[in-house]
């Protein structure tokens, strides 16, 4: 397999953190997704997709346990 975008063929198997928005807040959801070592451009399979559809629904149904890890503060410009 090459990278559709650099064309590289060193594309291996990496854990990431892919985010999702809603209504203000950022939930990082941990998975194993194929990345390019040379543009990091990710490639997701039927599986990962359907995982990130089941947060997606559970984020919006609130039925999801999560944990602060931060905090993102915005400043008035002046």
């Amino acid at each position: 397999m090459k990278c559709v975008i650099c064309r590289n063929s060193d594309i291996q198997m990496k854990a990431i953190e892919e985010e999702i928005k809603s209504r203000g807040d950022i939930f990082l959801i941990p998975m194993q997704v194929l990345v390019c070592s040379s543009c990091g451009e990710r490639y997701y399979d039927r599986k990962a997709m359907k995982i990130l559809e089941e947060m997606r629904s559970k984020i919006e149904e609130k039925s999801l346990e999560v944990k602060e890890v931060g905090r993102i503060l915005r400043v008035q410009a002046t």
